[in-house]
């Protein structure tokens, strides 16, 4: 499969996206991120998704033309050493992986970030260990910042990169 003959759209994140929500939580899909959660944690997962209102976005990744979930992206607020900024998350299920429909999303999504004008960065904090996050951000020109100790989920600090993106005159 390649990216080139694969469109997708993102569209904001609905009730009925809750089962994208399950497959996303499978365990090759949460090794980075703390591994899976609890169908309590989901179902708290997705009604943050839903509640965001102005301190975010979150969507589904859809592939077209049969706008099959394959996916997430989104992006909300934080604070990072001391400055308001958006931070940015993704996941693509496997069987999309590696033909570029991440870099493709996160695309879309900073395209509606920056469109608010709120914050001037977005960042993200991929795992050391996680190569391909990794990659989306250096195809997109996100600035390498640092190495960073990150905590997620609550409770839980990892090794992170910290990639940053200008949103001004994007």
């Amino acid at each position: 499969m390649e990216a080139s003959n694969h469109s997708i759209q993102i569209k904001t994140w609905e009730d009925n996206d809750l089962d994208l929500l399950f497959l996303i939580n499978a365990p090759e899909m949460m090794q980075h991120l703390g591994g899976p959660e609890s169908k309590e944690q989901i179902l708290n997962r997705h009604k943050r998704y839903l509640e965001l209102g102005n301190r975010g976005r979150m969507f589904s990744i859809k592939l077209l033309p049969e706008l099959e979930p394959i996916g997430s992206v989104g992006y909300w607020q934080a604070t990072w050493n001391d400055e308001n900024v958006y931070e940015t998350g993704w996941s693509v299920l496997p069987s999309y992986q590696g033909i570029g429909i991440a870099t493709k999303a996160v695309r879309l999504a900073i395209v509606e970030a920056s469109s608010e004008n709120k914050y001037k960065y977005i960042h993200a904090f991929p795992s050391i260990d996680n190569p391909a996050s990794n990659a989306v951000c250096r195809k997109l020109d996100f600035q390498f910042i640092s190495e960073c100790e990150f905590e997620y989920p609550p409770g839980s600090f990892m090794r992170c990169n910290n990639w940053r993106y200008n949103l001004i005159g994007q």
